[in-house]
């Protein structure tokens, strides 16, 4: 199935091609901001899921952002496609991208704390590199990707409690919600891989729209939301959501794809559960157990493995 256009080369999708570029000041400060963006939204979940229900959310988010961006594909004078390929292609990217994990991500926030949702999310790299090995033949499974895939596992493991899983309550289901959501993310970067040579703004809105197309009639079907009655902050947080964690982010994101490679884009993953749980902490009063951090740092060492830098910064040091 052809799912391009000819079109001036872009930058291409998360999981395209491994490119490790060294990266400037603006480039670090990027991924700072990228950071405290994510992270930003799993507070703004977790403030909007107080009074609001999740596929309710998950719309509004979708519409609201699809909404900005198409405005800006506007004004950039790009021209969105009107392809059935493509836009079939669109569907399967929102529902992988967007209306799954975004639903799978607030359904469990209502029964998790914003923080442990964070970390629980830092795991898509994990999943991607499995199912690079499974679905492609570009990425295979290396040494440092099976330690680090491993080792991921036993950080998750640590994370959720083995005393839990016997338990299985309400609260194991929301985490492996999440978990279920960083799948859909990295089915989604491998199915992403087709649209590299068009503009990831125009693929941002599109899997948008067609995200929006997609949950709106499931939550007001589902959901009635006619029925909620939201105050002026969790509106704002809503807004917030949408406009900052999800339109803008997707432009800083696919700013730093272009710049800095997707090797160097997974440096957010480490940062992003840092920022979620100092905003839960802070501002929504959460309090995590020993067993998260100690959970975080194990997945953070997973990832620092898959990532593969680290191990060969030691070896030169070694060999020095």
């Amino acid at each position: 199935m052809t799912t391009t256009e000819p079109a001036k080369k872009k930058p291409d999708l998360p999981g395209s091609e491994d490119v490790n570029r060294v990266m400037g000041i603006k480039e670090w400060v990027l991924i700072l901001i990228l950071s405290i963006i994510w992270g930003g939204s799993f507070f703004f979940i977790g403030v909007t899921v107080r009074e609001m229900t999740p596929l309710t959310i998950v719309m509004f988010r979708v519409t609201i952002a699809s909404i900005i961006l198409l405005i800006i594909v506007h004004f950039k004078k790009e021209r969105m496609p009107s392809s059935p390929n493509i836009l079939g292609a669109f569907l399967i990217m929102g529902a992988l991208f967007n209306v799954i994990p975004f639903s799978l991500i607030v359904w469990g926030q209502t029964h998790i704390e914003s923080g442990l949702a964070s970390i629980l999310n830092a795991t898509t790299p994990i999943f991607s590199v499995i199912l690079a090995h499974l679905l492609t033949r570009e990425e295979r499974l290396t040494g440092n990707r099976v330690a680090g895939v491993l080792i991921g596992w036993l950080g998750v493991t640590v994370l959720i409690g083995i005393e839990s899983l016997r338990g299985f309550g309400i609260e194991v289901i929301g985490q492996i919600a999440v978990l279920g959501a960083s799948l859909c993310y990295a089915f989604g970067a491998i199915y992403g891989r087709r649209f590299k040579n068009m503009s990831t703004l125009v693929v941002a809105a599109g899997m948008l729209c067609s995200s929006s197309v997609m949950i709106t009639p499931l939550a007001l079907f589902i959901e009635r939301p006619w029925h909620l009655s939201p105050g002026v902050l969790t509106l704002l947080a809503l807004f917030g959501l949408a406009a900052i964690s999800t339109s803008l982010a997707y432009l800083i994101y696919f700013r730093i794809l272009a710049v800095a490679g997707p090797t160097n884009s997974l440096l957010v993953t480490f940062l992003v559960p840092i920022n979620a749980i100092f905003l839960g902490y802070l501002i929504l009063g959460e309090r995590l157990g020993w067993n998260a951090f100690v959970g975080m740092g194990i997945i953070f060492l997973g990832l620092a493995a898959i990532d593969g830098r680290l191990i060969k910064v030691f070896k030169r040091k070694e060999k020095g």
